[in-house]
């Protein structure tokens, strides 16, 4: 510290204080977090075929979208067929109530389709659902 000549003190180092632009920071992004809506997507977009009777799923916790070129996609990644069922048991396991909803592309196979169901029965999942358009 300086001695001040004209009072024989000490001068104050003038500093700027970050405490409180770092706690109106931190507030802010609370904020955004917390009203931030969090949408889970497959990955890809799907065309999916129209039904009158589809009904809203609503505690969908794995997404599963399989193109039209029967490409399957897990939590926005491309998977291979033989590695569904580990992707679904440990998809499964973070959130054991939720169910899977599988979004078929009209022009993908049945087989594919198929192999995902087998997968996801394999997995220990009973509450599978097939996306649908409603009109």
């Amino acid at each position: 510290m300086r001695k001040n000549k004209m009072f024989g003190g000490e001068e104050e180092e003038n500093e700027i204080n970050l405490t409180p632009m770092l706690d109106v920071v931190f507030i802010m992004l609370i904020f955004f977090i917390v009203t931030a809506s969090f949408i889970k997507e497959a990955g890809i977009d799907v065309d999916r075929p129209d039904a009158p009777s589809a009904e809203s799923q609503d505690d969908a916790a794995i997404l599963i979208a399989i193109s039209a070129n029967d490409e399957i996609w897990i939590d926005r990644r491309e998977t291979e067929p033989n590695a569904v069922r580990g992707m679904i048991e440990r998809l499964h396991a973070e959130n054991p109530k939720g169910s899977i909803v599988i979004q078929a592309d009209e022009e993908s196979t049945h087989e594919t389709l198929v192999v995902v169901m087998e997968a996801a029965k394999q997995a220990g999942v009973t509450n599978v659902a097939i996306a649908a358009l409603n009109d």
